[in-house]
């Protein structure tokens, strides 16, 4: 095949729809899926009944008929309702999936007249079906597991599919130095916030569903006798993965490095908004050391913030 004369945006062209299509298709990275986090979500009807509704949004949508058909848009304004038929003696799995049937391809719809695209329902598909059949340009957008004997679709038997076509990230490094001595001291099986310094007041995207960060100390000062503690995260309210410090070397100065890491499933009420990520400690009153920064000890906060279907 040749270089295909399709100049798109150029004065005097032809602009195809497969030229659109691929323009779509480079544009989403060859991805498909819906296009942020809120969109698209099946959920069950205010009161359940015999069907789901399906939120606002929009979504990107591979062509499947061949390599050359590239890809769609869709999107939804205000909230769809899509009936489900009841289940008989035996349980069912249906797929809900946001459909593009175009003429050129398949079936004989007139676009100028008919649904080209459309959220259907596909009948009896495996129990752990989360994609569209071969051959459907379609995203599963949602899963049915429901019931024998059942017509109403409740909450429960609804599994989100939803992907995010090309999910956002935004990744950054924050840093503090100590300059004088602190410690963590206090041997009560409490925490403390501590230390001072490893506190940041972090932006919130306010497309972020997910943080994934990592913590460490570099430097951290044992000093004492030998200690056991732990070392925690909390961002805003959220309390994140602690950490063991345990060390048996007694009475000698030595140093370490601490590190605590979570992924954090992020609030709505957070995006778009700052949060004060901070370290805090706990040592255990059986022993008697303690931990300690100084001017030797660096800290750094390596964040990453993702995105994902909510």
């Amino acid at each position: 095949m040749t270089l295909a004369q399709a100049p798109l945006l150029v004065d005097g062209a032809t602009h195809s729809a497969q030229t659109f299509r691929m323009m779509i298709k480079d544009l989403s990275r060859g991805a498909q899926g819906i296009t942020e986090a809120a969109d698209l979500k099946v959920t069950a009807l205010p009161v359940p009944g015999a069907g789901v509704q399906i939120a606002d949004g929009s979504a990107v949508i591979r062509g499947r008929a061949n390599a050359w058909q590239g890809s769609y848009t869709a999107y939804n304004i205000g909230t769809a309702t899509v009936p489900i038929a009841p289940t008989g003696a035996t349980p069912r799995s249906d797929l809900v999936v946001l459909r593009v049937t175009d003429p050129e391809f398949e079936g004989g719809l007139d676009p100028a007249t008919d649904q080209i695209n459309v959220f259907d329902v596909i009948p009896n598909v495996d129990s752990t079906a989360t994609a569209a059949p071969a051959g459907v340009t379609g995203v599963a957008i949602g899963r049915l597991d429901i019931p024998a004997n059942t017509g109403t679709i409740t909450a429960a038997m609804i599994r989100d599919l939803r992907r995010v076509a090309n999910p956002r990230r935004e990744r950054a490094l924050h840093t503090a130095y100590p300059v004088k001595l602190t410690k963590a001291w206090k041997d009560d099986d409490k925490w403390h916030n501590w230390p001072a310094e490893a506190r940041w007041m972090i932006p919130v995207p306010a497309w972020a569903t997910k943080m994934i960060f990592t913590v460490i100390i570099a430097g951290l000062r044992l000093d004492v006798d030998s200690l056991y503690g732990m070392l925690q995260p909390v961002f805003g309210t959220v309390v994140g993965q602690g950490t063991v410090i345990d060390d048996n070397q007694g009475k000698v100065v030595r140093r370490s490095t601490g590190i605590v890491a979570d992924t954090l499933t992020l609030p709505a009420a957070y995006r778009g908004t700052s949060q004060p990520l901070f370290l805090q400690a706990k040592m255990s009153k059986d022993w008697k050391g303690d931990l300690g920064v100084d001017a030797g000890s660096s800290i750094v906060a390596d964040i990453e913030f993702t995105e994902g279907p909510v």
